[in-house]
């Protein structure tokens, strides 16, 4: 604390910079290798003392290096410089410098790297935004992977604190000489309800809530129950491009499947209804809070519209809301079942996306009108229990307890600030274009130019950055524009910051087309 102070002070910030100027002076101590992984940081109202300026000013920035993934901040505690940042490792530098960290090994810069001297890291302090350059540092042979491929949340974000709370709880549940509840612990399934009621504007019986193995477990649930209610295989419309996942579940599980396409709006709600007119069918799967992997939202408007085509239909609705607790612009969209006046849709979420995909644990609300919820019931009963006591008492204290709610705003931030970093990068470069940033966990890259996802995913594999191609997710080949899919939940900043370095270098000529 005290080489934190004496290298950090050094007099007043510059007013008109001051929380840049503080968030400045951090990076750098840490680049320099002044501060590293796990050391304190001191009370913000300290600092504040030192450096003359607002408390506030030094909360903002704080935040800010949290967000950027520079520093750990916990409730009560001092804050800490964040595992896996090494030193000269670099925020916002320019395409072609790839730098970063992953998976706790430091990846060594390909050209230039920042450094400031101890001797001077109160001056460079106080004119952060000047950089010195150093003779280039060879690339490794084989550089290290940097697994950007979407699905991973920040996992470690959750408060340690919070996390052994719950799986204390779940220690201390009583063991029992009997078999788990096929359709899950009355008391998830009822946290479940109520987080509904808090987070997307319905609060469903909680004989409603049925318990999974996660979201593709869900959709097969689903696609069983209609096969075993019709007697036949159901056919099922899905999002063109959509969710690949959960297409193979449902086909393994004897569903035929409709290629739906997707525009700017989500679902194209007409020409489902043309597509189905002739040959109908039993379900829709749709993702209209942040369509997978487009990112579209669909409005208010839609909605309603294909709310009105189902009921009119006899078609059930089956809503993935895989994502919905992380918008970053705009207001939140109301879930399709708090809209649902007559009993078709059918809710899915989980906590793949808000906690940990290892966990394997995703919810359904049946729906309340027609028999498929009868139907769904039996299936997940002829199955039996999927998700283990454990992880379900676990998973009930933190909603319980409010520890999930205090993650997701932790970790909403945190993904802002990835967002508005993709955004800074890509907005201008001629030829891409990047989408899906209205919320989620991932972004979609696009170019105009010739160059194919492939072998730009190639070229990014060969540099040690993993991404997705987006004509993965197709149903019908060309449906897709050309890019790739880039998950960022478990990025730092400065990892992500190399993804896109790579990604840059990769695409011929920033995406534009060659005359």
């Amino acid at each position: 604390m005290v080489r934190f102070m004496d290298q950090i002070g050094g007099g007043p910030v510059d007013q008109s910079g001051k929380t840049a100027g503080v968030v400045a002076r951090v990076r750098a101590m840490v680049q320099d290798g002044t501060l590293t992984a796990g050391d304190a940081l001191p009370s913000t109202r300290a600092l504040a003392a030192e450096l003359g300026v607002a408390r506030g000013t030094v909360v903002a920035a704080y935040e800010q290096l949290d967000g950027e993934g520079w520093i750990r901040t916990r409730q009560g505690a001092a804050a800490r410089v964040a595992a896996g940042v090494a030193p000269g490792v670099a925020v916002g530098v320019t395409a072609g410098v790839a730098v970063g960290v992953t998976a706790g090994v430091a990846v060594a810069p390909a050209r230039v790297t920042p450094r400031r001297s101890r001797e001077s890291a109160t001056a460079v302090g106080r004119a952060a935004s000047t950089t010195e350059p150093v003779d280039a540092v060879p690339a490794p042979s084989a550089p290290a992977v940097l697994d950007c491929r979407p699905g991973i949340p920040a996992v470690t974000a959750i408060a340690t604190r919070d996390w052994r709370a719950a799986w204390r709880a779940a220690a201390d549940a009583p063991l029992r000489n009997t078999l788990s509840d096929p359709l899950g612990l009355p008391g998830l399934r009822a946290q479940v309800a109520a987080q509904l009621g808090l987070s997307r504007g319905f609060a469903p019986a909680v004989g409603r809530v049925v318990v999974a193995g996660g979201t593709s477990e869900a959709l097969s649930l689903v696609a069983e129950a209609l096969r075993v209610r019709l007697g036949r295989a159901p056919r099922i419309a899905v999002e063109d491009p959509g969710y690949r996942s959960g297409r193979r579940a449902m086909t393994s599980a004897g569903a035929e499947l409709v290629g739906v396409r997707v525009d700017d709006d989500g679902l194209d709600v007409d020409a489902l209804a043309v597509l189905t007119a002739t040959e109908p069918v039993d379900a829709v799967v749709v993702t209209p809070t942040h369509q997978y992997p487009l990112g579209s939202v669909m409005p208010v408007g839609r909605r309603h519209a294909l709310l009105a085509w189902a009921a009119r239909t006899g078609t059930t609705v089956v809503e993935d809301d895989y994502d919905s607790e992380f918008r970053h612009r705009g207001s939140p969209v109301p879930a399709l079942a708090a809209l649902d006046t007559v009993g078709t849709v059918l809710h899915v979420g989980g906590f793949s996306k808000t906690l940990d995909p290892r966990l394997r644990c995703a919810y359904l609300v049946l729906p309340t009108g027609g028999r498929l919820g009868e139907a769904v019931v039996a299936a997940r009963t002829a199955r039996g229990p999927v998700v283990a006591e454990p992880v379900q008492v676990a998973l009930a204290h933190l909603l319980r307890t409010g520890a999930l709610r205090r993650h997701l705003g932790r970790v909403r931030r945190d993904y802002t600030h990835r967002r508005e970093q993709i955004a800074a990068r890509i907005d201008g470069v001629r030829g891409l274009e990047a989408r899906a940033l209205n919320g989620g966990l991932h972004a979609v890259v696009t170019w105009s130019g010739p160059a194919t996802a492939r072998a730009v995913v190639a070229r990014m594999a060969a540099a040690g950055v993993l991404v997705s191609a987006l004509d993965e997710y197709e149903v019908d080949p060309g449906s897709a524009p050309a890019g790739v899919v880039l998950g960022y939940g478990a990025l730092t900043s400065p990892q992500l910051d190399r993804a896109l370095d790579v990604l840059l270098a990769a695409v011929p000529d920033g995406g534009a087309s060659v005359s």
